[in-house]
């Protein structure tokens, strides 16, 4: 058997839906292999990054690694970020790169640098293949590695002459499930103990609960203990965001309206955040606040998080047994001031939902565009300012219907995971809302969405300049400088990749653009002038003086 087909073979096995990619002279083989499978799709991208990008969110949505596929050197150094991306995010991602014949080769040094050790310090597991024997073992320990608790990247090197080597006796290993243990019961006992001596203990859950059965899980501990629960941006939607007991997002590692809760909290049972995404809140050694870590792995230490108890297992099982732990003798907890930080987070965050002035305010679009979907409609989105609004204001209903990234934080993402999230969910209404700055990234990949025939809504919020720094620049004082910029006719933009173009002058004409572009075919795109004048104001001066009124 040739190698490559071995290579093809030995990803069906482990299940591959789809590869991304942008192959290049020395992948033709692996491309001819992928060709003649009846099991892969092959996704050709107009980027690596926009195939690094897909495969990583493949991975999130699903829990299995996501492929992607480019040629070597400039082509895999255009996956270095996101291998970061799908590393710091706990993504699942297998890439493949290639590489010039590394028996015999005639073109010297042309295009090689050592990728395998370029991508030591961003995987899991980075390896060459140089023998065509080796492929089944090192296809099967990369899969294996990626998609084990922590979850992230892995890369696996293929030399051209090593893909168009004879195998004449292949060998493909089972893919061999494994279970997480659970968290002993004299840990679950101590946990439980330091609950039932809280008197206003608090739940955070991370992006690491998300995963169905510690959603189910998390939902019962809270409906069951009536324990008031917050959470991190890629922890939204792990439970329902209308449950009574949510008091928001944390959005902001200190200081926003949501933390006077997490300042009174006398417990933190925090499950499924480690400090890779922005810390929720921030601990001070000063503090008679105690923390418990429940988590896959234990807690790794800084001067921001340094938790009293570690809880270590199954999430799914130790939130269960928690539960079961509590429930004998569950009390009512002092959960006053709670609710009062709560009404008072929604009645700021109404502020402005219904306020029509045009550029429009964030708040108004995060207002209009959960109007405009359904419970279980997916919004991706790039990273800018847009990105807090959307966290602390979009209240999301379901797992996964919130896509964002607060690992990486990389601006280029939004579009390609909009793709990837309506490739997987033909049939859910799916908005990808990215910064101007970060649209142009990867606008290219708007011919992807077009030629894939998908019925995709990108609205680009247009302010001529990366308004997130912006904002920072102006928190700290500085002079507005050096980040402004002019940006393209997006509707003609648009229309020139066969997509179709709006841009509304008004807040109505926006929502009724939106509301024909989701019922609408075809890729929709939606420049829309955005107003961050107030970003300032609310995001540095008002919420420091706010917290202080809630007594």
């Amino acid at each position: 058997m040739k190698a490559s087909d071995l290579f093809i073979k030995a990803l069906e096995n482990e299940g591959v839906e789809y590869i991304f990619g942008l192959p290049g002279e020395e992948n033709l083989d692996i491309l001819e292999s992928i060709r003649t499978s009846d099991k892969i799709k092959f996704v050709l991208t107009r980027h690596e990054q926009g195939a690094g990008f897909m495969a990583a969110t493949y991975g999130r949505l699903t829990g299995k690694p996501g492929v992607c596929l480019s040629t070597l050197g400039p082509g895999a150094t255009n996956l270095v970020t996101t291998a970061a991306y799908g590393q710091l995010g706990a993504m699942p991602m297998v890439m493949i790169t290639g590489q010039k014949p590394i028996k015999s080769s005639k073109q010297g040094k042309f295009q090689i640098i050592d990728v395998v050790d370029m991508m030591q310090p961003l995987t899991k597991y980075t390896k060459q293949i140089t023998y065509g024997e080796h492929i089944p073992a090192i296809i099967r320990e990369a899969f294996r590695v990626s998609g084990e608790e922590r979850p992230g990247a892995v890369h696996i090197e293929l030399p051209e002459d090593v893909a168009q080597e004879d195998v004449t006796d292949p060998q493909i290993f089972d893919v061999v499930d494994y279970k997480i243990p659970y968290a002993g019961k004299a840990v679950i006992n101590h946990a439980a103990n330091m609950v039932r001596n809280a008197k206003m203990p608090l739940l955070l859950i991370g992006a690491g609960a998300n995963r169905k059965r510690a959603s189910k899980a998390l939902t019962h501990f809270v409906d069951s203990l009536q324990i008031p629960f917050f959470n991190t941006q890629m922890g939204k939607g792990i439970i329902d965001e209308r449950n009574p007991l949510y008091l928001g997002t944390a959005a902001l590692s200190d200081d926003d309206f949501l933390h006077e809760a997490i300042h009174k909290a006398d417990l933190i049972i925090n499950v499924g955040h480690d400090t890779i995404e922005k810390p929720p809140f921030i601990m001070e050694s000063s503090s008679n606040q105690k923390v418990i870590h429940v988590n896959y792995f234990a807690a790794e230490i800084d001067q921001l998080y340094f938790p009293h108890y570690n809880v270590i297992g199954d999430i799914a099982g130790s939130v269960k047994n928690l539960a079961e732990a509590l429930k004998p003798d569950a009390k009512s907890w002092d959960n006053e001031v709670f609710f009062k930080v709560r009404d008072n987070v929604s009645a700021h965050l109404m502020k402005y939902e219904q306020d029509d002035r045009f550029p429009i305010l964030p708040q108004r679009l995060v207002k209009l565009v959960r109007h405009a979907l359904p419970d279980d409609g997916i919004v991706t989105l790039d990273n800018g300012i847009y990105k807090i609004w959307f966290a602390r204001n979009y209240p999301a209903y379901v797992q996964n219907s919130l896509i964002l990234d607060n690992a990486l934080a990389t601006m280029g993402a939004g579009l390609p995971s909009a793709i990837m999230a309506k490739e997987l969910h033909p049939d859910k209404k799916v908005i990808s809302i990215n910064g101007d700055g970060g649209f142009m990234m990867n606008s290219q990949e708007l011919e992807t969405a077009v030629r894939l025939q998908l019925d995709l809504v990108v609205i680009i919020l247009n302010d001529n300049a990366y308004g997130m720094i912006q904002w920072k620049q102006e928190g700290e004082g500085f002079p507005k400088y050096g980040l402004d910029y002019k940006n393209p006719d997006f509707v003609k933009y648009a229309e020139s990749f066969g997509a179709t173009g709006y841009q509304p002058k008004s807040v109505k004409e926006f929502n009724t653009n939106l509301e024909e572009a989701l019922t609408a075919k075809g890729v929709q795109v939606i420049d829309l002038a955005v107003d961050y004048s107030l970003n300032h104001e609310i995001l540095n001066v008002i919420i420091k003086e706010f917290s202080k009124n809630i007594k």
